[in-house]
């Protein structure tokens, strides 16, 4: 087991990393931008390293400088959390040849998944099901694109091959706004992630958003840790999440879990990973795989019982996984509410001073947060600045929970999300289950102002 991990990241998930470090009795180094010198995790760490100014690519995705800070602190392994560097295989490779562990995968899995197309094809490959579509790049030539869009059917979406986020994507309904999209889409994508390359799939007009988390160690071991539904979201990203997803049947989950695993055998996958699909018509089509820890893992550590972050680091240092998926039992439900530092309904970012801060407490509660009374939180980074999870035996206490734990939580100073959610937990649809992709979007113009 390493004795110092270096943590590449900030926020909840570098907190998070500490515990699960703590835990294993690791020393911990924590790397921060000048902005975050008075983060709570940056206190607790064991050793810390400023790395540069409050911009992102000066400081926590400055290579060099993490490089840098790993070799001047003794550290063993470099732990990249979720979003920044956590899938650059660049980075991965980087980190790897200067001597330290790279707690993810190798660097060409990263590679392999982090390429759309190259994706798909490794899943069909692997007996994953796929959205129709082409399984290359688009060609240049407009008549193969129209040739090809008018065999999938309308209407399509074309995406780029290196995007991610929601980002990179543009649906197409009719054969006349084809081409005009295409090229928009390729532009969008050069100037995003600097890949030109851009494919053309079925548009699921109305599906639902369900991921399965993974497990694999270097022994050719691979283990699927349930589902999760991740439906209720807003232009692409996630608002919260839940597990197990309601309304699906178990053995349809049970199959698609089982290609996932076979599929990170056959790819020779190593660390912790999702697999995300969209589900719709009793079917699930692969979209993409994360190379990472994802935010909203705490909803699958509830129902299991496991520490994925922990897994992790072991997989990472070389260990075997000792579960089998015969030990995998699901019990209960948790749900996962994204808190942010936003207004709740137009969604503006809302960075400054905490004045007042108490989170909720009680029985299945869990508060994953960075934040405290005086925190002053950034304009420079993302907004989120916790996540409150709530776990019950059954979903209706799970969602039962939440409403408590949303009416306790105060947050002062800055305006925070939280009457969304609040919304959201008594909105008759989502209590029923099963809402698609597009519903939170639907929803917003008929949400009420918050209560008093």
């Amino acid at each position: 087991m390493f004795g110092k991990i270096l943590i590449a990241n900030r926020g909840e998930i570098a907190l998070r990393i500490q515990r699960a470090c703590r835990e294993l009795g690791i020393r911990t180094v924590v790397v921060h931008s000048e902005a975050d010198t008075d983060a709570k995790y940056v206190k607790l760490a064991d050793e810390s390293v400023c790395i540069g100014p409050a911009p992102s690519k000066d400081s926590y995705l400055n290579v060099p400088a993490i490089i840098s800070a790993a070799e001047v602190t003794d550290a063993e392994a470099i732990h990249p959390g979720y979003g920044f560097l956590s899938e650059n295989a660049d980075f991965a490779e980087r980190t790897e040849r200067s001597g330290f562990v790279f707690i993810g995968p190798r660097p060409d899995s990263i590679r392999l998944m982090g390429d759309k197309v190259s994706a798909k094809k490794a899943m069909i490959d692997a007996g994953v099901p796929t959205v129709p579509g082409s399984t290359d790049e688009l060609p240049e030539e407009p008549r193969e694109i129209v040739k090809m869009a008018r065999s999938v059917g309308y209407p399509v979406i074309i995406k780029a091959a290196g995007g991610g986020g929601g980002r990179g994507m543009r649906a197409v309904h009719t054969e006349a706004a084809l081409l005009s999209a295409v090229a928009m889409t390729r532009q969008e994508a050069q100037s995003a992630f600097g890949n030109p390359a851009v494919y053309l799939e079925k548009f699921l007009e109305n599906p639902r958003h369900i991921e399965i988390q993974i497990l694999a160690d270097q022994h050719h071991n691979a283990l699927w840790l349930g589902d999760r539904d991740c439906s209720m979201q807003r232009r692409h990203q996630k608002v919260l999440e839940e597990a197990p997803a309601p309304g699906i049947a178990r053995k349809l989950i049970e199959r698609i879990g089982e290609r996932c695993a076979e599929a990170c055998r056959k790819i020779d996958y190593r660390g912790a990973g999702t697999f995300e699909f969209l589900f719709e018509g009793g079917e699930f089509y692969f979209i993409e795989m994360n190379t990472r820890i994802q935010v909203e893992h705490p909803v699958t550590e509830m129902v299991t019982g496991l520490d994925l972050v922990q897994h992790q680091i072991r997989i990472a240092a070389g260990e075997k996984l000792t579960l089998r998926q015969r030990d995998i039992v699901i019990r209960g439900h948790a749900i996962e509410c994204r808190i942010n530092a936003e207004d709740p309904f137009k969604f503006t970012p809302c960075p400054g001073r905490i004045t007042a801060w108490h989170p909720p407490g009680g029985p299945g509660v869990r508060v994953d947060s960075h934040a405290y009374a005086g925190y002053f939180v950034p304009p420079h980074y993302d907004s989120m600045i916790g996540k409150v999870i709530c776990y019950g035996e059954t979903r209706s206490q799970a969602i039962a929970r939440m409403r408590i734990a949303l009416s306790e939580m105060v947050v002062e100073g800055i305006v925070a999300n939280i009457p969304l959610h609040r919304e959201l937990m008594l909105d008759e649809k989502f209590v029923q289950g099963g809402t698609s992709i597009h519903y939170l979007e639907n929803r917003l113009a008929a949400i009420r102002a918050p209560r008093s």
